[in-house]
């Protein structure tokens, strides 16, 4: 039989987008497969997927385009079931826990925000930090190997903690408006991973919160806000809200999608029990 790629679970009657497609060269159509009253997102598992841009972007905006017509579960790229009885079986697994999950994101949208370091800000980071100030002003009198590495650490762990705090502060803010948070792993030059559960409704106001502490921190921090982005940190997080908290570097302790019918490759689909 031929294997399944899937998209997304969805509650039965879920609107399909007319005509809609997913990944592969040429896309693949996208198809409803109901098991009671939850209903998988599917297409045929094209041959040889490996994580292109192209298929990448095709997953993501196909869960954009169903989760404009009502909740979805998100599967990660490259979620493959060996075929659709698989899927089935899987699917009526624990219906109740994924159609209380599917309530949960009803309306709701993921955004994430990141901070990093700016490396551009040492002449700011002269007039505020001492040590700095200090270890510049012995480093252009008495220059050397080791005097030049001790002031590029202190410049290094200064800017990082300029951006920390700063990042911190912005956490504060827009987390108010968030009904949850999840912080992601770290990245290299990033002191905050962030994502948040929002309400379609509060989109906007948590943009211009975000925006407001961008000006704010100009020069200490750089905001980056993506989304709106399908739900993917948030499969895991209990019933009741979550506030977020200020946390100036984020640990990997999101939560992860649900997988009733797949397994999930970074860079190829592979099948369950592979």
């Amino acid at each position: 039989m031929d294997q399944v790629y899937a998209y997304g679970i969805v509650r039965t009657g879920h609107r399909l987008p007319p005509g809609a497609t997913g990944v592969g060269s040429p896309p693949e159509p996208l198809r409803a497969l109901p098991v009671g009253q939850l209903t998988a997102v599917v297409s045929a598992a094209p041959a040889g997927l490996l994580a292109r841009r192209r298929d990448l972007l095709a997953h993501q905006e196909t869960l954009l385009g169903l989760a404009a017509e009502g909740p979805v579960i998100p599967m990660r790229f490259g979620s493959v079931a060996p075929d659709e009885e698989t899927l089935r079986t899987r699917l009526a697994d624990a219906p109740q826990e994924q159609l209380a999950l599917l309530e949960r994101l009803d309306g709701r949208v993921e955004m994430n925000l990141k901070a990093l370091v700016l490396e551009d800000g040492l002449s700011e980071l002269l007039r505020e930090d001492n040590q700095v100030r200090r270890l510049h002003r012995e480093s252009r009198a008495r220059p050397g190997y080791e005097s030049s590495i001790r002031l590029g650490q202190a410049i290094a762990e200064g800017l990082g903690r300029r951006a920390a705090r700063a990042a911190a502060r912005t956490l504060e803010r827009v987390g108010a408006l968030a009904e949850a948070t999840a912080a992601g792993p770290e990245i290299e030059g990033c002191v905050l991973n962030m994502s948040f559960l929002l309400g379609r409704d509060a989109q906007e106001e948590f943009r211009a919160a975000v925006e407001s502490c961008s000006a704010a921190y100009r020069g200490q921090v750089e905001l980056r806000l993506s989304g709106p982005l399908p739900c993917f940190s948030f499969t895991g997080v209990p019933a009741a809200p979550e506030r977020a908290r200020p946390r100036a570097r984020a640990g990997p302790r999101a939560g992860r999608a649900p997988d009733p019918a797949t397994t999930s490759a970074r860079s190829a689909p592979t099948t369950p029990g592979a």
